[in-house]
């Protein structure tokens, strides 16, 4: 133990190292190896996403500036409609959202024209409607008039001034041609202020109104039409009114390529009622045909039409010459005429009678074509206004 202790301590010394001028050399290479695989990497996917020049694009083709005119000329004139119903449950009130459709500017004094099916949850009181024009102002409005067999109704906005009221522009439908462009402009599904366009793909199409009666001579367009259209213009390539578009025919419930719209010329002459009396009122004929003994009748006599059953004293059917049907002290029955065609349309119910009428004004001069005698002859009757 004690010559270990009096032993000198040896330590092994380490083993040599690099020089520091190696040291440095690698460190520089190590780095410029970094450097160089960086710019390999990373600057190619950083130059990868840089933004590429833009091709200059030239002007737009002259339809597409006509669309886009058109658009910004008439959408001011179609508005959002929001029918609420009110009601009550146990001690408090209160305010649901029920449907919405689409609708259009009639004029300056706040008529607002739409579908009857649109509004039809209100009609009958327990609610009203609201309209939202194109600036986003929403306003109540008011009931005026309808028209279930036309599928159309005006509701009215009082408190915007008429200097901020762009009116539809009114066209005719009576020269159109199955090929033309046209453009719908509505609310599908909510979306406000919704462009689409498509061609007239067919005239004189029926479609029922809600009531069940036909809407004579619809224009059919595939132009996308979907809910919330319904109410909405369909416009020609003028920007004019052309048709209400009213109805889709689609197992979905959504766009087919086959919509439907009343057309403008019908809406021309329903909605002047509508703004008048509120109601749809058929010129005056003076005939009151009973649909299922007209059948009977005709069966028998083998013709095809409606029979006169009364013909009202002084009426104009009365002056012009139209008989009545008669019986007979003993019970017999004398057939009056039967009106087989008004204007050259087919009539065989009292409905279709009805309907013709309603496309006439007081004034006008129709044409009946009747069965009297075993003879088809051709009678002209001047219509009267109509009486309550």
């Amino acid at each position: 133990m004690t010559l270990l202790q009096d032993m000198p301590l040896r330590r092994t010394p380490p083993p040599p190292g690099p020089s520091r001028l190696l040291v440095a050399l690698v460190m520089v290479l190590g780095l410029g190896m970094g450097f160089l695989l960086y710019r390999s990497v990373f600057d190619r996917g950083s130059a990868a996403l840089d933004a590429r020049p833009v091709t200059a694009r030239g002007d737009l083709a002259a339809d597409e500036k006509g669309t886009i005119e058109l658009f910004r000329a008439n959408s001011p004139s179609v508005v959002f409609i929001t029918t609420i119903r009110q009601g009550r449950d146990y001690s408090r009130r209160f305010e649901v959202a029920e449907g919405s459709g689409s609708g259009f500017l009639w004029d300056n004094a706040g008529h607002v024209v739409t579908n009857f099916h649109v509004i039809q949850n209100i009609a009958n009181g327990g609610g009203y409607a609201t309209v939202t024009l194109a600036n986003h102002d929403t306003e109540r409005a008011r009931l005026v008039g309808i028209a279930p067999n036309y599928d159309l109704a005006v509701l009215k906005i009082d408190r915007v001034p008429a200097s901020r009221l762009r009116p539809i522009p009114l066209g005719e439908s009576n020269n159109l041609q199955v090929g033309q462009k046209v453009f719908a402009v509505g609310n599908p599904f909510g979306l406000d202020q919704t462009l689409t366009t498509g061609v007239v793909s067919a005239l004189g199409r029926t479609i029922p109104a809600v009531t069940g009666r036909a809407i004579e001579d619809v224009i059919q367009t595939d132009a996308a039409i979907n809910p919330g259209n319904s109410g909405g213009p369909l416009l020609d390539s003028a920007g004019r009114l052309i048709g209400v578009n009213t109805a889709i025919f689609s197992p979905s419930g959504t766009s087919a390529g086959i919509g439907f719209a009343v057309p403008v010329d019908t809406v021309n002459r329903i909605v002047p009622q509508l703004l008048s009396t509120g109601k749809v009122s058929r010129p005056y004929l003076g005939v009151r045909p009973v649909d299922s003994f007209s059948q009977a009748i005709t069966r028998r006599l083998r013709v095809e039409g409606l029979l006169a059953t009364v013909v009202e004293p002084e009426s104009p059917a009365d002056r012009a010459g139209i008989r009545g049907t008669v019986r007979t002290p003993d019970g017999a029955i004398i057939p009056g005429d039967v009106i087989q065609q008004v204007d050259g349309k087919k009539v065989t119910t009292s409905e279709q009678l009805y309907a013709l009428l309603e496309r006439r004004k007081p004034g006008d001069e129709i044409d009946l074509q009747i069965f009297r005698d075993g003879e088809t002859r051709h009678v002209k009757v001047k219509l009267d206004p109509p009486r309550e």
